[in-house]
């Protein structure tokens, strides 16, 4: 029997790895590692795409067992729409909190005295 995997539970495990691959990173940077931002950065960005692109992927999927619920296809339920409903809305919400952080951060940033 396998077990769904919760999409909160992997973008928990998955800011935790980078959590950890970022404390590993700071605790031996020297001056041949200046270089190695931009691949971090770049690690952020995809890992943020692949993010977005779930959610939107989720969503369409939802969208589409809806419509093919409406028109009366014999293979959906209406408990499967609705969870499908449910599942996109979390991750949509989860989506934007992040990018609430994300441009709080920034703002914070921004206001540093430098």
């Amino acid at each position: 029997m396998t077990v769904p995997v919760n999409p909160l539970t992997s973008a928990l495990a998955q800011m935790q790895s980078m959590a950890a691959q970022a404390a590993s990173g700071a605790s031996d940077t020297s001056a041949a590692d200046v270089g190695s931002g931009a691949a971090t950065a770049g690690g952020f960005a995809a890992a943020l795409k692949s993010s977005i692109d779930k959610i939107s992927g989720d969503q369409q999927k939802a969208v589409g067992e809806s419509q093919a619920f409406e028109l009366g296809a014999g293979n959906v339920s209406l408990n499967d729409v609705m969870v499908d409903m449910q599942k996109a809305n979390v991750g949509f919400q989860f989506g934007l909190q992040v990018r609430n952080k994300l441009v709080a951060a920034y703002t914070d940033i921004m206001q540093i005295q430098v």
